[in-house]
This record gives C-alpha cells, structure tokens and sequence, in this order.
C-alpha cells in the first residue's frame, strides 16, 4: 500500500508498506547488485541513513543460485539486511563475457561456465518471489541507447506482453509487492503508450526504465516529463539509475518517489565527491588541507578524517580511501533528501530547488 501524505506542487512525500516495515518517500536506494554496496558492511550502509536496497535477481541467481539463498530462508537474512530490499532484474546486458540474445519469450543467455539457460517473465517472478525481496521488478527489455525507434517499439510491446503475462501473480503473494517498468526509449509517444498499458494492469508501482543509459541530459528529463502524466498518481514511482544529487532533486520536482543508482558509490570508488559547494575529485587534485570533505557534514568520513589524507589514500590507491568516500557520498544523498523533504512538508520545495540549482558545478 502507498499513501501520499504531503504534496508541494508536484513534488510530494509518502508511505510505501512493505514486508519489512514502511518506508517514507522520496528515497534513494543504493544498488546491491550481487547483495553488497560496495566496499560497505551493511551496518556502515543504515547508519548513513540507508532505508532500503536494490540487487539484481539474475546476478544472483546465475551466483551464488538461488538454492543457497532459499537455504538461508530469504535475501534478507543471506546478506544480513533487515531493512527493506527490491530486486530486479535488469544489467545483464553489462555482464562481461556474458553473451545473451532477447526474444519474444525472454532472455536466452549463457553462464560464465558455457551453459546455456532463459529467463522468461514468470521465472523472473518465480525468482524474486524465492528470494522475498520486499518489491519485486517485472521482466522488461531495455534496448541500448540509441536504437531505432523500431526497436523501442518492439521492446515496449515486448514489456506490455510481459506485463501481462504475469500479472495476475502480483495478487498471490501479499508479502511482496511488484512493480511494471515503463520502456519507450526517447520517443514521447511510446512513453505514453506503454504508461497507459502497464497503468491498465494495476500493479503495485510503477518504474521508469530504459534512462541514464547514455542519452543527451535533456532527453532524459523530457522523457520523463512525458511519461509522468499516464503513471498513476496513487501508485509509487520510481526512477531507475538516476542518482546524482542535481538529478534527484530535478526529478523530485517532477513527482519521483523512489531513485537507484550506482552513481553515488561508483562515483567515491573513483575519488569523486559530492559537497554542498559541488563535486570534489580527491585522485587528481593536491590538497594539503585539513578540512573534512564537506565543511559542516556529519557522516562518519568527515567527523573523523581530513580532505588531505582522504587525497592521500587515493594517491596511494589504498581501500580505505574508497570506504570513507562512499560513506560520505551515500551519507550526503540520503541528508539532501531529508532537506528536500522538510522543504515540502514545509510548502518551500520551489525554493530549495532554486537555491539547490544555484550552486556551481552541479
């Protein structure tokens, strides 16, 4: 279940209910691709105010398979997360040595060991319903960017047939909820087309797919601006792979309620660092001193360590250097979206945007 709870022109904050308690929206989920946040414990993870997670069912069913964590009676308790986690199962077209081919029945694929096995819209579920993840993401295609508009109308008609195939199974399991995902590359009309079939199945939420994948910014935020009108107002949205912190709030603007993206902590792990002032590149720039990361934040990386030496671990490419980044960086998001939310309830979202947006290097 999903309330709206406060809205601020578009922009607005609500309740997601889910098996693993409720969680307010907006929120920005850190991927976990194969059940980790990168370099993290998972107790560094929620105590930078993490609420939620999202990991990849086919990552994790070609590895560790999806016996092993049925034996553990759950994703939850196999990565010891008793937060709230989503899975999908989209990036397989990113798994090097990985080759697959999509047809109208599914993704045929081979294993890193030569073997050969399908993914078809039901197995997907099947899967993520093993696992009890709390929401669970539909099988869809998602072409490259750019591709010809042919084959973004064949793959939105690919995902309203998948879609359909399984969706009645959404009622069957109360625990978990599931949610469509909208294709339709950047092309205004089959954004619509396939917001309005997907809205018509009535599922638990609504994911916008298919973006940040490479195209102009522009085409981005346009194509989102086409499908919002035909995503259901009651139902959560969510954005997936945007997660940069002018992108979050730009989008929040536009009505998102739930964002993922590697952006954040791929971001630290290459020395990049969001500030209020904007981003800070610690491997290639000489800094000498002693002030934290961002003057003022209260994460563990800036209480307890200066930029200089954060600078230094990176010069000398140790780990921790990486950990104490992305520390910061998830720390950072998840504080930018508590303001933004304060300033909603506060009726002041079109000011914090403004004075957001004014800031250099965003």
């Amino acid at each position: 279940m999903f309330e709206i709870m406060h809205e601020d022109g578009t922009s607005r904050i609500g309740k997601l209910h889910t098996g693993h308690g409720i969680i307010e929206t907006p929120v920005f989920l850190p991927v976990a691709t194969k059940g980790c946040v990168k370099t993290l414990t998972p107790e560094e993870v929620k105590k930078v105010g993490t609420k939620a997670l999202i990991a990849n069912a086919l990552h994790l069913y070609i590895r560790p398979g999806i016996k092993k964590i049925v034996e553990y009676g759950g994703i939850h308790n196999f990565i010891k997360w008793n937060g709230i986690i989503f899975t999908d199962s989209g990036g397989f077209q990113s798994i090097k040595n990985f080759p697959c081919k999509i047809n109208d029945k599914g993704i045929h694929f081979k294993y890193p060991n030569g073997k050969e096995g399908n993914f078809t819209p039901k197995k997907c579920i099947d899967i993520q319903r093993s696992m009890k993840s709390d929401v669970a993401l539909i099988l869809d295609d998602c072409p490259p960017y750019p591709s010809p508009k042919e084959r973004i109308f064949l793959s939105v008609k690919r995902t309203v047939e998948w879609a359909g195939d399984i969706k009645n199974i959404k009622d069957k399991n109360k625990e978990q909820l599931i949610f469509a995902i909208i294709q339709g590359g950047t092309f205004p009309d089959l954004r619509k087309k396939c917001a309005q079939s997907l809205a018509k199945m009535d599922f638990d939420g609504y994911a916008i797919g298919g973006l940040c994948i490479g195209e102009p910014k522009e085409k981005m935020y346009e194509s989102i601006e086409a499908t919002m009108p035909y995503m259901p107002m009651e139902k959560p949205r969510h954005l997936m792979g945007v997660g940069s912190p002018s992108d979050i709030i730009k989008c929040m603007s536009m009505g998102i309620d739930i964002f993922d993206s590697s952006f954040p902590t791929r971001n630290a792990r290459h020395g990049t660092v969001f500030t209020k002032k904007g981003k800070i590149n610690l491997g290639r720039n000489k800094i000498k001193n002693d002030e934290p990361l961002d003057e003022g934040c209260q994460c563990y990386s800036c209480k307890n360590f200066s930029k200089a030496y954060i600078n230094h671990l990176f010069k000398e490419k140790e780990m921790l250097g990486m950990r104490l980044a992305t520390i910061h960086n998830l720390y950072f998001i998840n504080e930018l979206i508590k303001k933004a939310k304060k300033a909603i309830k506060n009726g002041k979202f079109k000011e914090f945007k403004e004075c957001y947006d004014s800031v250099p290097t965003r």
